[in-house]
């Protein structure tokens, strides 16, 4: 499957020309044209990695990347102009994974793509809930420092939440995700994974992780 790249940036030939190189390379490529559209788009936790420029309309990079990493771990690159020292330290300490001055070599965004988003591979990310953690590259879920066995199925699922933390999730986004477009089974199969997660996790250690929203679907919350 191939990585899924959102480029937020306002200059519309720059971003076309990005878009236009990353599909010959192979990847999916979303584009927004300002901080605010980006930004929703980031939350949707489909991306692998996102390119972001900091001089934006409507939102600035470095606002769209503050407010990205209250929820998620995903790659971003900050493209720029601005190539001062200090502009660099300060995105790289707000949570940047890189950083390219414009005008770049081709060559080299791509060389720092990859270099991104095999760190990703080979580190997983640590997602986090109400006490609950989870290691993606090690595979394990710990609540309160305690390992939780899951299936792959319970973990797969529990993922897909966690990585849409503060979302409301749909059955039908989650069997399509989670089970696959080509799932036949019973349509109530949601509900009895959510089942099985509340029993080894909300009820074991008393915490709220996983609410209903009736009538749409699930969302984790943080418990206050």
């Amino acid at each position: 499957m191939s990585s899924k790249i959102l480029i937020i940036e306002d200059e519309e030939k720059i971003a076309r020309f990005v878009e236009l190189e990353l599909g010959y390379e192979g990847y999916t490529t979303t584009k927004a044209f300002d901080g605010r559209t980006g930004l929703e788009l980031a939350e949707t936790g489909e991306f692998d990695l996102i390119l972001l420029d900091i001089m934006l309309p409507q939102l600035s990079g470095m606002e769209v990347l503050r407010r990205i990493r209250r929820v998620s771990s995903v790659p971003v690159i900050m493209l720029t102009a601005r190539d001062s020292v200090m502009d660099k330290v300060f995105g790289l300490d707000s949570g940047a994974s890189d950083y390219i001055t414009k005008p770049f070599a081709i060559e080299e965004l791509l060389a720092r793509i990859r270099n991104a988003l095999r760190k990703t591979s080979q580190e997983g990310t640590v997602l986090s809930a109400s006490g609950l953690l989870m290691d993606t590259g090690r595979h394990v879920v710990t609540v309160q420092g305690t390992p939780i066995d899951l299936t792959k199925r319970e973990f797969d699922l529990l993922h897909y939440l966690l990585k849409h933390k503060g979302l409301v999730v749909s059955r039908e986004t989650l069997l399509e995700n989670v089970w696959g477009f080509d799932f036949s089974g019973e349509t109530n199969a949601v509900d009895v994974y959510i089942r099985f997660l509340r029993g080894k996790i909300d009820e074991v250690f008393d915490i709220k992780l996983i609410h209903t929203v009736r009538g749409v679907g699930y969302v984790i919350k943080d418990e206050k």
